[in-house]
């Protein structure tokens, strides 16, 4: 045991990392000369020293810091304090340890009960922080959560992962102070857990002498605190594996580290893996098994918020040369998920639900939202959930979910017990992860009913009122809500309305800003574009260039946004009536036109027309919304509208022969029970006697076994739904 304790070499050790602290340069200059100035005149609190400096000094010092980290952080905390220089600023006023220490140092009594400030721990007087950081700039370097096993406790690792809950920050007592209420002796005690047992005899030579029972009185002003906060963090779903669930870890973040991350966020963080033994009743069960947690030493979000963004001077340049050239609006949309061919309109609204609108605060409370929300039905296979992904990955904040597999409370917000105080805490769902973001809901259609209703507060009001366990109160859920439904008999049928082919109710509906149907069409000459492009995505990797126009990169786009978000645009009073002449425009044409049946223009849309019309102009960096951005505004509705209702409006929908032969139908399977098969002569007597034509019969047969409704069978005598058919 003592070659091995010679081999340690702590003190050879802390001399090494004294002279690193000192001698280290980078580029010429020695890189903690300052730092450690700054913390001599208390401007900064924390050190970070990155493992990877220490390598590039000592190899050997450096993997012993990665292999043993807690004790080499110790070790650096005294070399950095041995190193301090003196202050060459005036300090700030005097803080409550320089008058204890000041108290400490004086003659008690003009006798020999001095304090000796030798007894005193140095984490007492310590006013910094020392964090060892490991931080890669590849990303395949960062490790997954079940990745981490039981060899690497002790050691750093680096971890990238998705927070899922925040406790709130705490105390945490580093030193406690006690203080003999007999002979005034002052006793110390360093806590290095989350528990610790008080000391409860007086260890001073007075109270040895006479053999006092005096009692010792914590002193909470004498004692140390830091701040302590909790996280549990998630692996991201591109960790998991098929079939299996998402990992969970505990980290906990002190001092400085502390309000870094917030629930929703995707961090990267350092930090030393540790264990916890289990106390209380909880040990007893346990036995000899412990938990453990990982003590962070630095976290760092990999999407920032907009409001977050630090721009460079030459990256400032760029965005605001790009923002004067022509095309800038359909080369940033055509940015967006640029393996994806077509759909100009589509992700153009997806770019203005990116930017979104001003949100509007009036004087009596009222609160008009700016976030926009957007709908996207068609048929399968037209790429909406690979739009929905890359949204979800391009927001600061994006949230990707789907409806089958999320619960109302899922969506919402649920009420937790805390493992440590026992308190009721809320734990925010889908919706709350994803304020100031957007939350991508695919499969919308296949929500429960009772689930559905929860995001009805949540579009309009943008709040989650809470009222369970007696916690009654509203959560924050300022997301932008982008949504992808499939129709409800597998391809969309033109001759039903929108709400019947998806199966959601219009109030529902009417809570999007912009909906667009995606429908397969058979066209020869999209068919070959599209072929053609997804050949060449698949041979090169990347998307093929448009006119020899490259696009934007991801990076660039989330700062050119986060640029936009700057602006507070406002409707000048000139536009007012154009606006509004616009509006009124729509809701007559609406009135004179077939689709009035199932489509309704309404104040929303109006509301929905500004909020696109700010996002414009924010693109174009202005103050000031201009008839352009109106005109194009109008348009995307138009576009919106027409993709929904053309079709329907070509083959009349109201009581065509073909819509109500398969009525007949429908109800004859109904009847019969689910799973059994309808024989075309009954349908077909039923249509005779309605006045149809076997022609017609045969016609309905066809088209709806071309869109996969049923099946025929027998010879086409027998009919057989695909799925169910709702009553």
């Amino acid at each position: 045991m003592a070659a091995r304790a010679a081999d340690t070499g702590y003190e050879d050790d802390t001399n090494k990392l004294k002279k690193f602290l000192q001698e280290y340069e980078v580029e010429g200059a020695r890189k903690f000369e300052p730092i450690l100035q700054a913390i001599a005149n208390r401007s900064i609190r924390a050190v970070e020293i990155d493992v990877q400096d220490v390598e590039a000094w000592d190899q050997e010092l450096a993997n012993k810091m990665r292999m043993n980290t807690r004790r080499y952080q110790t070790l650096l905390s005294d070399a950095v304090e041995a190193c301090l220089p003196e202050p060459d600023a005036e300090l700030a006023e005097r803080d409550v340890l320089d008058v204890l220490l000041e108290q400490r140092s004086q003659n008690r009594d003009g006798g020999d009960e001095a304090v000796n400030t030798a007894l005193i721990p140095s984490e007492l007087k310590r006013r910094f922080e020392v964090r060892l950081t490991l931080m890669h700039e590849d990303k395949n370097n960062y490790m997954a959560l079940r990745t981490v096993r039981s060899n690497h406790i002790g050691q750093l690792v680096t971890i990238r992962a998705m927070v899922a809950r925040c406790s709130d920050v705490k105390p945490l007592a580093k030193v406690v102070t006690y203080t003999c209420e007999e002979c005034g002796y002052e006793t110390y005690q360093e806590v290095t857990g989350r528990t610790f047992m008080p000391i409860d005899k007086c260890k001073s030579p007075v109270c040895a002498q006479y053999n006092s029972n005096s009692k010792l009185l914590m002193q909470s002003r004498g004692s140390k605190f830091s701040k302590f906060q909790e996280l549990k963090i998630q692996e991201l779903p591109g960790q998991v594996p098929t079939g299996h669930i998402p990992r969970m870890m505990t980290v906990h973040l002190l001092g400085e580290l502390t309000r870094t991350a917030a629930p929703g966020d995707e961090i990267e963080l350092s930090g030393i893996f540790l264990p916890t033994p289990y106390t209380g009743y909880r040990a007893m069960k346990a036995g000899l098994t412990a938990d453990t947690f990982l003590e962070a030493t630095s976290v760092h979000r990999i999407k920032q918020r907009y409001q977050d963004y630090e721009f460079s001077d030459d990256l400032t340049e760029r965005i605001m040369k790009e923002s004067q050239k022509p095309g800038t609006y359909a080369k940033l949309a055509r940015s967006i998920a640029p393996e994806i061919w077509g759909h100009e309109d589509v992700k153009k609204a997806l770019l203005l639900q990116l930017v979104g609108g001003c949100d509007r605060s009036l004087k009596d409370g009222l609160r008009i939202r700016g976030d926009m929300h957007v709908c996207l039905m068609g048929d399968p296979g037209v790429a909406k959930s690979q739009l929905l992904k890359h949204v979800a990955k391009l927001a600061p904040r994006g949230v990707y979910t789907t409806g089958k597999g999320s619960s109302g409370v899922g969506l919402t917000a649920s009420v937790m017990k805390d493992a440590f105080s026992g308190e009721l805490m809320l734990e925010g769902g889908a919706l709350v992860l994803a304020d100031q973001g957007i939350c991508c809901i695919d499969e919308f259609d296949k929500m429960e009913d009772a689930d559905r209703t929860a995001i009805h507060e949540v579009m309009e009001q943008q709040t989650v009122s809470i009222a369970k366990a007696g916690i009654t109160t509203s959560l924050n859920a300022r997301s932008s809500v982008l949504a992808a439904a499939n129709p409800q008999y597998g391809r969309y049928n033109p001759r039903r309305t929108p709400s019947e082919n998806i199966n959601l109710p219009q109030a529902l509906l009417s809570r999007f800003d912009i909906l667009f149907l995606l429908m397969d069409k058979v066209n020869s000459d999209s068919d070959f574009n599209l072929a053609k492009h997804v050949c060449h995505v698949h041979q090169y990797n990347c998307a093929p260039s448009v006119d020899m126009d490259e696009v934007f990169d991801a990076q660039f786009l989330r700062a050119y946004i986060a640029q936009a978000h700057q602006y507070q645009p406002f409707v000048p009073a000139s536009l007012s009536e154009y606006i509004t002449g616009a509006y009124i425009s729509m809701r007559c044409d609406e009135e004179e036109s077939a689709s009035r049946d199932y489509f309704f223009t309404t104040a929303r849309t109006l509301l929905s027309i500004l909020r696109l019309s700010q996002s414009l102009a924010r693109l174009r960096f202005a103050r000031e919304v201009e008839q352009s951005d109106v005109d194009e505004s109008i348009r995307l509705m138009y576009e919106s509208k027409r993709s929904l209702y053309d079709e329907a409006e070509a083959t009349q929908r109201a009581y065509d022969p073909l819509s109500i032969i398969f009525e007949i139908a429908k109800n004859l399977a109904l009847q019969q029970g689910e799973g059994q098969a309808v024989r075309v002569s009954d349908v077909e007597q039923r249509a005779v006697m309605k006045g149809f034509k076997k022609a017609q019969l045969m016609q309905c047969l066809e088209n709806y076994k071309a869109l996969s409704v049923w099946q025929l069978e027998a010879d086409n005598t027998l009919i057989r739904f695909i799925d169910a058919p709702d009553a």
